[in-house]
């Protein structure tokens, strides 16, 4: 079992460093220049980073519904937040005081097991869940029905939520042999179930933090260097490093992945931006990844399954294709998980709900804060200068490269791509700067 874990571990930061790698390999850039630039941000302290929006970090209690966390993400116009725990106000001790971030792949995550957990207890109102009499309750009940999500997270078990629901909701509406069909008859009723009834209702952040996490909470000091920062964005892969004064435990920035290409931006017209920004993407190697690698989501393929296949890839966002050429029609990130928690007339037949029945079905609402982004794209010729003000000036999180003729996705230019185009891990920096600790909890 610990061999197990060992290799686990390794792995994860295998793939960080195979990833650098890849990049330094294809980056045809001076290794001189390479050098001076990782050395400049070395020694720019995190600290001379401008504050977020208004100066003060939006955080979200642990008690707070999931209800409430997407309503404040969705309002604040952000991706995540970290999670306080009410119950260690007093500490000293930032781990204490913070549980971790919540972001919409935790909620993404929660949603697609909750509903079919929902399905499931709906028929166990029935008095039978696939085969099983209501009274198959608890660890072992759930998992003789194939739950294993918000079970095991929130404590629930079938029989408790079907007679919860069954109050809310005709029992026989959803009647059947197994979760898929019970879901197909729930429609409208899944966004009653999952917000509105209990024990769905009171799931509250703290129960789903850690368990649906999509990378941990690692903060850097103010007197931390911006080479540190920007490597946790990059190689190893984290959106977002809170800050923290040393000796204190509130955080008091809050590094995005946006923010740092937002930075990149006004850097435009310094020298040792325009020298790099100024070549084609192609001599940095972007797009890093190939055309097969690119993982896409047909029109015509279940919005839920696009959702899906974001979590299990670990990825922020999908292009919308149509035909076997890749032919780009659209956008869907992970944050739009959001229009299917606020706009519940979106439920309508959920589960057979397609990728374009939902975009087109958003965009109908015609109000601004659910507005879906457009796919964004270039071609291989384009400068890194304009990738980086794209992204920037449009809040997106990705640039779809595509081909001259016939806008066929042949790669995909990501936040994290584009500020490792600009720095390298000098030799034992992660060991001097990170320590054991850090290690740890990227492994975890």
């Amino acid at each position: 079992m610990a061999q197990a874990q060992q290799v686990g571990e390794s792995s994860a930061l295998s793939s960080c460093d195979a990833y650098f790698e890849r990049i330094k390999s294809r980056k045809k850039l001076p290794e001189a220049l390479q050098e001076t630039l990782t050395e400049a941000f070395a020694n720019i302290p995190v600290s001379s980073f401008p504050q977020v929006p208004g100066g003060e970090v939006i955080e979200i209690l642990a008690d707070a519904t999931i209800a409430d966390a997407v309503k404040i993400l969705s309002e604040s116009n952000i991706m995540s937040a970290p999670v306080r725990n009410p119950d260690a106000v007093t500490s000293l001790d930032w781990r204490e005081r913070y549980l971790g971030i919540i972001d919409y792949t935790a909620i993404i995550m929660w949603v697609l097991e909750s509903a079919e957990f929902a399905a499931v207890a709906l028929s166990a109102s029935t008095a039978t869940v696939a085969g099983l009499g209501a009274g198959a309750v608890g660890a072992l009940g759930a998992l003789a029905v194939g739950v294993t999500g918000p079970a095991a997270v929130v404590g629930l078990t079938a029989a408790a939520v079907g007679a919860a629901v069954a109050g809310g909701v005709a029992a026989d509406q959803a009647a059947a042999k197994d979760a898929p069909t019970a879901a197909d008859n729930l429609g409208k009723d899944f966004y009653k179930v999952i917000l509105e009834e209990e024990p769905f209702k009171s799931t509250t952040v703290r129960s789903i933090v850690k368990s649906y996490r999509w990378a941990p909470l690692i903060p850097v000091a103010t007197d931390s260097s911006m080479l540190s920062v920007l490597l946790l964005l990059s190689k190893y892969k984290l959106r977002n490093v809170p800050v923290i004064e040393p000796g204190k435990p509130d955080i008091k920035n809050y590094i995005t992945q946006s923010a740092v290409i937002g930075g990149l931006e006004r850097c435009r017209g310094r020298d040792w931006f325009d020298s790099i920004s100024a070549r084609p993407i192609s001599d940095l190697g972007l797009p890093f990844m190939s055309s097969d690698e690119v993982i896409c989501i047909q029109s015509d393929d279940l919005v839920l399954e696009a959702f899906k296949r974001m979590k299990d890839n670990q990825v922020g966002g999908l292009p919308v294709i149509e035909g076997p050429g890749k032919k780009i029609v659209g956008n869907i990130s992970i944050r739009d998980i959001r229009h299917l928690l606020l706009k519940p007339e979106l439920f309508s037949n959920f589960r057979q709900l397609t990728v374009k029945d939902f975009i087109k079905t958003v965009v109908s609402t015609g109000q601004e804060f659910v507005r879906l982004t457009p796919p964004i794209t270039c071609s291989v010729d384009s400068t890194l200068s304009s990738v980086i003000q794209s992204l920037a000036t449009k809040s997106v999180h990705r640039i779809y490269a595509v081909a001259e003729s016939g806008n066929e996705v042949i790669g995909v230019i990501t936040l994290r791509d584009v500020i490792s185009c600009f720095i390298f891990e000098p030799p034992n920096y992660f060991d001097s700067h990170f320590g054991f600790s850090v290690k740890e909890m990227l492994n975890q």
